[in-house]
């Protein structure tokens, strides 16, 4: 029996997505490697998420994810225009992309929340500015198994 009971939990500080891959030359052969900002955020996301598990079990059928990315006002803007940001009357359409976090909130809990992340198959995200930067995550087993 699959326990059917959600995840949540909080990754602290400022949302950062998931980079593209880097090219280094390792003994004349070309490596990819996963860029240093972009590993130490998943880790971050691994001890988050590690710790929201209390110790059961991998989720093993089709889950719904629930994210909420929560950014930052920039320091430099009127006492006016963050007041409004902060209401949600001002959208943050910046750096970093929602996709992208999304990539790497995924990665971070492959093989501690579920399996894989191929099992996502439903996604609800949103973007908006906040006091306090970080990503909010929930991650709903779907009733059935897949095979």
């Amino acid at each position: 029996m699959t326990d059917l009971k959600s995840v949540s939990f909080r990754v602290p500080g400022e949302p950062i997505g998931k980079g593209r891959p880097k090219i280094g030359r390792v003994g004349g052969h070309a490596r990819m490697f996963t860029p240093t900002k972009t590993a130490n955020y998943e880790s971050l996301i691994a001890v988050v998420a590690h710790e929201a598990m209390q110790g059961r079990e991998l989720i093993a059928g089709p889950v719904l994810l629930e994210m909420k990315i929560f950014v930052a006002v920039a320091a430099s803007w009127s006492k006016k225009k963050t007041t409004e940001a902060l209401q949600g009357l001002v959208m943050p359409t910046k750096k970093p992309d929602a996709d992208n976090v999304l990539k790497a909130i995924c990665d971070g809990i492959n093989g501690i929340v579920f399996k894989d992340d191929v099992q996502v198959v439903n996604v609800s995200l949103s973007k908006r500015f906040s006091e306090t930067p970080g990503v909010s995550v929930r991650v709903v087993p779907l009733e059935g198994k897949s095979s």
